[in-house]
């Protein structure tokens, strides 16, 4: 066992300098003597652990730094701060701690690479420059995508957007008629083309527009009213004629589409035309569901397919068909049953 004993005062340099412990001085703390350190049997027990002694030591020497100087030689402590010892740990224990071999990809891209020769890095430029058939495709996807876009807004254009700015120019136009009819400034009578002259309701459809003079697209059609045949030709009674056809031609889709639910009246289902001075009540008689644009038989003072069998006072209205096409024409006919003064109020049609 390691014990201290006090140091003989007789003794030597020499008997000091086989000792493990150094002079405490001659005042200390056990009576003024010195002690040392000395070992009984050291040669039949094993060396001291380090924990386990209370003798001064030499430190060991620190380990020699890489050349880099971020680390040791043999893997000690890392050197930079936190963020250079966390990317050495990846670099030797990969991305979880978990020792991994580096890949060939890895391993060429970490080599240093000579310089590329010109030839070299022409003949690379050349390699990532996209080629005549990438070029062409990409031209023809951006054509086609524009393409698209394009058609889109044509489609959008077409359904809505001519829908709004009708019904806007269809109200604007019945608002004004009203108020000319109120202040007096309108008088039966002809009328010029695009003029508008009376209304239109459908109360089964919830329509009510003008009627201009004419079928002209871009002055009537295409601004929501509808058109009263009147062209050489194709000129149709007025409503206060007392016998004839009052033709009427209107949209079926877009620019405002009045037309558009024609189709789904039934015999019986009132029409009526509303003038500055009167009120004209037809019934409605008959369909004919599908015709070529040439049938102009339709407009007849007594039409053929109408089953109108002598003169009369009709109405008859023409439109588009099938929807979103001009390739056939569709053909409701009625049938006045009332001629009603405005002084006498609105008719049951318009009231009920």
């Amino acid at each position: 066992m390691t014990a201290l004993r006090p140091e003989r005062d007789s003794g030597t340099a020499g008997d000091q300098g086989s000792s493990y412990g150094q002079p405490y001085g001659d005042s200390g703390a056990f009576g003024g003597g010195r002690y040392e350190e000395y070992a009984v049997g050291e040669e039949d027990r094993p060396p001291l652990r380090d924990d386990e002694t209370v003798a001064l030591r030499i430190p060991d020497p620190p380990a020699p730094r890489t050349a880099a100087g971020t680390g040791s030689a043999g893997g000690g402590p890392v050197g930079g701060g936190r963020a250079a010892r966390r990317k050495a740990a990846k670099r030797r224990h990969g991305r979880r701690g978990a020792p991994r071999d580096l890949t060939p990809e890895e391993e060429a891209e970490q080599a240093p690479k000579a310089p590329l020769s010109r030839v070299e890095a022409r003949r690379q430029a050349r390699a990532r420059k996209p080629g005549a058939a990438v070029v062409a495709s990409r031209a023809i996807g951006e054509i086609f995508i524009t393409t698209g876009v394009l058609m889109l807004l044509f489609v959008t254009y077409q359904l809505w957007w001519t829908n709004v700015r009708a019904h806007a120019q269809a109200n604007q136009a019945a608002s004004n008629l009203q108020d000319d009819w109120a202040n007096g400034k309108r008088s039966p009578g002809s009328f010029e083309p695009g003029q508008g002259f009376a209304l239109l309701h459908i109360p089964k459809l919830d329509v009510v527009v003008p009627i201009a003079e004419g079928i002209s697209s871009k002055k009537v059609l295409d601004r929501g009213m509808v058109g009263h045949y009147a062209e050489d030709g194709l000129k149709t009674a007025m409503p206060d004629a007392k016998t004839g056809n009052f033709g009427l031609a209107g949209h079926r889709n877009t620019h405002g589409e009045p037309f558009r639910y024609i189709n789904k009246l039934e015999p019986g289902d009132p029409i009526v035309v509303e003038t500055q001075d009167k009120y004209f009540v037809y019934k409605m008689a008959s369909i004919l569901p599908v015709t070529s644009p040439s049938n102009v038989s339709v407009l007849d003072p007594v039409p053929k397919q109408s089953g109108f069998k002598g003169p009369g006072r009709y109405i008859t209205l023409t439109t588009c068909t099938p929807e979103f096409t001009s390739k056939y024409r569709m053909i409701v006919w009625g049938k006045m049953v009332e001629e009603r003064p405005r002084s006498k109020g609105k008719p049951d049609a318009l009231v009920s």
